[in-house]
């Protein structure tokens, strides 16, 4: 498949062997399952850890979770980006420059701990 339309021709390809395998998939679904799926005693209600259910179904959720989950996330992913400021410091030509990039990212690292900081939202309650 080479030429001008050669790309579209395999990405229509895969489109359409991907739609193959979907519809082969819920046919052999519809095929081989039971006419009348048994229906259990108890198969619908709800399920507490082998518990039965106490109490309403709506729970409230304290935000700091959140909040501990998504500076956890953020400081991680961001810490990520010193690998490859690591290996490319490394090479020559990069020198004072990449310095004072990952200064500046390493600044503003620092600014987000210490608004979290002052902010008491690390302290845990």
């Amino acid at each position: 498949m080479t030429g001008y339309l050669g790309s579209y021709a395999t990405l229509g390809l895969l489109l359409l062997a991907s739609v193959l395998f979907f519809v082969t998939a819920f046919s052999a679904n519809r095929v081989l399952r039971p006419a009348r799926p048994a229906e259990p005693h108890g198969k619908r209600t709800s399920y507490e850890c082998g518990l039965d259910p106490v109490g309403a179904d709506w729970a409230q959720m304290q935000i700091r979770y959140y909040v501990y989950a998504y500076l956890y996330v953020l400081f991680a992913v961001e810490a990520v980006f010193l690998f490859p400021w690591a290996v490319v410091f490394d090479r020559p030509g990069f020198g004072l420059v990449t310095v004072v990039e990952m200064a500046v990212f390493v600044a503003v690292l620092a600014l987000g701990i210490l608004y979290a900081w002052r902010r008491n939202i690390l302290r845990w309650t």
